[in-house]
């Protein structure tokens, strides 16, 4: 098993690995850009273990890249929000989509990046091929591609 640190390495792609380079980690980011805040809404979303998503989430949040908002009290409940922090992580995030979507998306990428300004797709640079603006979380929303699994499948 590889170790989860990278001492030896003055690196910086080493040191972020060390945060998000886990599957889970990047799953949990994924769906926070999608708007999920909940804990049982991102069970339900990613499917995997409870005390495995508790530990990432609690790891992001220690990060900063995640904070908890209390939205009830009895009992006391928590919404996870993006920070700053982890909004910046949006052009890694967007960039592996469309990494993934060139080499491994064989029916044709099951998402859709769409800017919600004028119905254009993302670019690999960010902007909306349609009216050429620099696109940003808050500017865009996913929709089913070509490569989507329909419901129930």
């Amino acid at each position: 098993m590889l170790p989860r640190t990278y001492d030896s390495q003055n690196c910086s792609i080493a040191r972020s690995l060390e945060i998000v380079g886990d599957r889970w980690t990047l799953l949990v980011i994924r769906t926070a850009f999608e708007g999920v805040r909940r804990f049982d809404d991102f069970a339900d979303h990613l499917g995997m273990a409870r005390n495995v998503l508790a530990d990432r989430l609690n790891r992001l949040c220690e990060e900063g890249i995640l904070r908890r908002h209390r939205y009830q009290e009895r009992p006391e409940r928590f919404e996870y929000r993006l920070t700053r922090k982890g909004v910046e992580l949006w052009p890694t995030m967007m960039s592996l989509l469309k990494w993934g979507d060139r080499h491994y998306a064989e029916n044709g990428p099951p998402a859709i990046i769409s800017h919600r300004g004028c119905g254009g797709s993302l670019t690999e640079q960010l902007t909306c091929d349609a009216c050429g603006v620099s696109l940003g979380p808050g500017d865009v929303e996913p929709l089913p591609g070509p490569g989507a699994v329909p419901l129930g499948r």
